[in-house]
């Protein structure tokens, strides 16, 4: 019998999920609860501190950005995958436009759940010396101002956007759209934070990571 050849078993792809304005981990459970009922392995929402809007975006994609390499150093994974809701949605595409091109190279799928790429009316609703996340979000804001201005480094990312046309904390809800997407998903949802619990998302959103 000839030497038997070594198989390698590929690392499963982990699932880095972020949570959005005034959530927890716990709040977010839902959605990460709901991928690994649907066959995804390494499942990991982490937490954006603080999470009311008190700190700019692009503080807290750095807290992305740390988390997205210590999920790669835990899997042993050279890539991962994010699953982003709102708030941390943005903050996703700030940390993969903004914060460097190797981290790119770290994520294969993001997948944006209900978040405000073009901005939030409501947004406006909140002092901006007290609340700079949240004015981050305001449609015309200078760091969206930003984002819009170059998003080549998005280019290595497969990129997917889902959102409910009845959304009332992004609005309009077509700002849930990202240009150039792979693919823009519509679900008619009642309300915003039952997008992480729907499950015509959550499986929808499982199958969209589990595509080789």
């Amino acid at each position: 019998m000839g030497a038997l050849k070594h198989l390698t078993v590929p690392v499963p792809v982990p699932v880095l999920v972020v949570h959005g304005l005034w959530d927890t981990p716990q709040r977010i459970a839902p959605l990460a609860g709901g991928l690994r009922a649907r066959g995804l392995e390494t499942v990991h929402a982490m937490e954006l501190s603080p999470s009311g809007g008190q700190a700019p975006i692009r503080e807290l994609a750095k807290q992305v950005a740390r988390e997205i390499d210590a999920l790669g150093a835990r899997t042993g994974s050279p890539v991962g995958d994010v699953v982003a809701f709102s708030m941390g949605a943005l903050t996703t595409r700030v940390c993969l436009q903004l914060e460097g091109a190797a981290l790119v190279t770290k994520v294969r799928r993001f997948v944006s759940i209900s978040g405000p790429h073009g901005g939030a009316l409501n947004a406006f609703g909140l002092p901006a010396k007290l609340f700079p996340g949240v004015a981050d979000m305001r449609p015309g804001s200078a760091l969206l101002a930003d984002l819009a201005r170059d998003e080549a480094p998005l280019a290595g990312v497969e990129v997917h956007c889902v959102y409910t046309p009845f959304d009332l904390m992004v609005t309009p809800a077509k700002s849930a759209v990202l240009a150039g997407a792979r693919s823009v998903t519509s679900f008619p949802v009642a309300m915003h934070r039952f997008m992480v619990s729907d499950a015509r998302v959550l499986d929808h959103v499982a199958g969209l990571l589990r595509a080789p």
